[in-house]
């Protein structure tokens, strides 16, 4: 079978520069290569969203996302909180490693990153080897799309794959907290 013939999916998408719209633990979310800039730049004008408020990454394990944090830089008495609440839906905000693109800390020298224990999301990231963007599936200052038909309807052919699987049963987006000092940045 030719590549044409292959049926298109969720990885092959990634791995062309699409984006892709799938379930996370309480909304849809959009992701792309994080390391695609052109990429993140589509998902940002899909959005509407400025590149200066910076986005998340959603990993299947926190090996996946040590490229992209200065990991040295957290405090010991810090990791217990961290990885206690991992995998689940807690993102934090951790420095950003030098390497990190700016694509994806926008005015920030920190990188918000979450271990997702969504069954989905996991496989994704797995199949992908590394983390993927992750931001609701919304235009910028509206609510997230609650289901599939209403994803294609809102962004049509802008997003090359819909992964159409629950979500995972949280009533809210995932908390964000900053990592340095434990805040709560979004509750």
């Amino acid at each position: 079978m030719s590549d044409a013939e292959q049926p298109k999916t969720a990885l092959s998408s990634l791995q062309q520069g699409e984006v892709i719209l799938y379930p996370t633990e309480a909304v849809y979310g959009l992701g792309c290569d994080p390391m695609n800039q052109a990429a993140v730049e589509a998902l940002l004008a899909i959005k509407q969203r400025p590149v200066e408020k910076g986005l998340i990454l959603i990993a299947d394990n926190y090996g996946q996302l040590l490229p992209y944090v200065a990991d040295h830089r957290i405090p010991m008495d810090k990791r217990a909180d961290i990885f206690s609440q991992w995998p689940g839906a807690v993102t934090w905000v951790m420095p950003a490693a030098a390497s990190t693109p700016k694509w994806l800390t926008g005015a920030f020298d920190s990188i918000a990153v979450r271990v997702s224990a969504h069954p989905t999301v996991k496989r994704l990231c797995q199949e992908f080897g590394g983390p993927i963007v992750s931001t609701s599936a919304n235009l910028s200052g509206q609510e997230p799309v609650a289901s599939i038909a209403q994803g294609q309807a809102t962004f049509g052919e802008q997003v090359g794959f819909y992964v159409d699987e629950p979500l995972g049963g949280a009533n809210q987006p995932s908390v964000i907290k900053d990592a340095m000092n434990g805040q709560i940045i979004r509750g």
